[in-house]
């Protein structure tokens, strides 16, 4: 008797992926573990391995396709069942499956959830001369884009989501010609490609969500309608740091490393959080509890060709200012090549996002959820302020605290501030930590 496997839950809230490849064909024999299908969920690329060997039979997804957790996605014949101690109960898939956290009811049947560790899709790969993800190569598939024609903007020259995307908003332009166009080229592609439409004023072009961008909106939607989000806001002299980075980023160059302010920040959010810790919890709405955690997993936000993502430096409280920004530059170009796994994405407890890197001083952000609270950073800039009775020109980052205020007081948000005020404008308290 056929053995089906199921899509499993890979954590994190993922409810859906798509297909991007198979990687054996119907018939073939696979081995134990031997990966089977390429998968991208919100997160991360991931390969789901078969459980037990045995003959593929059959598929029942093609390419392309978004597989809900619990759905079927292939069968085995001549298979062996997992050993009891990894087989995951059989899952009676039910028809509102989105409402679930896990996937369906429990029944006893001969199917069974895959429960073999999901691997991480590896580091980038090459198709002929151009450098390319599978995801991305299938992106231009469906879009009917040529990929020798288009140029890369990622590292190295690599072709990304975006230039993909970019190529075919201008194909479909150069193509549509206007409202009495008999033919769009967009509609022969698969529904991921974007299409052009004709309205009342104009032309628009829909681009459906990528799995990164529904994730996004999801986890964005679940933080704001859940927790009622209040913001604080400071100016904080950096004039003093500025000049210890300077001296220190010629150490850090030595090491390979490149130093920025944010490496500070994170381990001066550290220190502050132990003082402040209700800033490091949630609160779980099931139990009626806050969950204080006693551990500083930091999370930085990073804008990528696919969406924002935001993986976090694990256990930053026992790790150097160096150690944090080689981290940090680790975790951001993981995340733009889409190498980025699960675990690294996990385990959150406060995030940092630095919306002044690109422009502006004082923003609104929205908490990441499963947290309490999250500190966005301004741009650093130069600005006349009184000190010691005499106007002078000093180096001011602004910053904003949104905060769960189900959770943390106005008058605890002001604290924080206050304190990160003190550890961000007296290096000292930072300066232990440099080795």
């Amino acid at each position: 008797m056929a053995l089906e496997f199921r899509f499993p839950d890979v954590g994190e809230g993922i409810t859906e992926g798509t297909l991007i490849k198979w990687l054996v064909k119907e018939g073939d024999t696979v081995k134990a573990d031997q990966p089977v299908a390429e998968i991208e969920t919100g997160k991360a690329i991931v390969e789901v391995p078969a459980p037990s060997a045995g003959k593929v039979e059959k598929f029942f997804f093609k390419e392309g396709a978004v597989i809900k957790v619990g759905e079927v996605l292939f069968s085995l014949s001549g298979g062996t069942e997992s050993k009891p101690e990894t087989k995951a109960p059989a899952v009676k898939t039910v028809e509102k499956r989105e409402s679930f956290g896990v996937v369906g009811e429990l029944e006893e049947a001969p199917t069974q959830m895959i429960q073999v560790q999901v691997k991480s899709k590896p580091a980038k790969e090459k198709d002929g001369h151009i450098e390319v993800l599978p995801s991305t190569r299938k992106l231009a598939k469906d879009i009917g884009v040529d990929l020798t024609q288009v140029k890369g903007t990622g590292k190295d020259g690599r072709v990304t989501s975006t230039d993909v995307q970019k190529a075919a908003q201008i194909k479909i332009g150069e193509n549509a010609g206007g409202p009495g166009q008999s033919e769009n080229p967009a509609s022969r592609t698969q529904a991921s490609a974007p299409q052009v439409h004709f309205e009342k004023y104009g032309r628009i072009l829909s681009i459906p969500l990528t799995p990164v961008r529904k994730e996004i909106a999801r986890r964005m939607s679940l933080s704001a309608y859940t927790s009622p989000h209040a913001v604080a806001m400071e100016e904080i002299d950096v004039t003093e740091l500025a000049a210890v980075r300077e001296k220190q980023k010629v150490f850090a160059e030595n090491k390979g490393i490149h130093l920025t302010y944010m490496a500070f920040i994170v381990k001066a959010c550290v220190g502050v959080l132990k003082e402040h810790p209700y800033l490091n919890a949630f609160l779980d709405g099931q139990s009626q509890q806050i969950i204080v955690k006693q551990y500083y997993n930091i999370g930085i936000a990073v804008d990528t060709p696919n969406g924002l993502m935001v993986p976090n430096v694990k256990e930053a409280e026992k790790k150097s200012i160096i150690d944090v920004a080689h981290e940090i530059e680790l975790l951001a170009q993981k995340a733009r090549d889409r190498t980025i796994s699960l675990e690294e994405l996990s385990g959150g407890t406060f995030t940092i996002t630095n919306y002044g890197s690109i422009a502006g001083t004082f923003g609104v952000p929205i908490i990441n959820y499963g947290e309490s609270a999250i500190l966005g950073t301004g741009r650093i800039h130069d600005k006349p302020v009184v000190k010691n009775g005499q106007v002078v020109v000093r180096k001011i980052l602004p910053v904003s605290l949104s905060f769960d205020h189900r959770v943390v007081d106005g008058a605890q948000a002001a604290e924080f501030l206050a304190d990160l005020k003190k550890h961000l404008e007296d290096p000292s308290f930072l300066l232990v930590e440099i080795d």
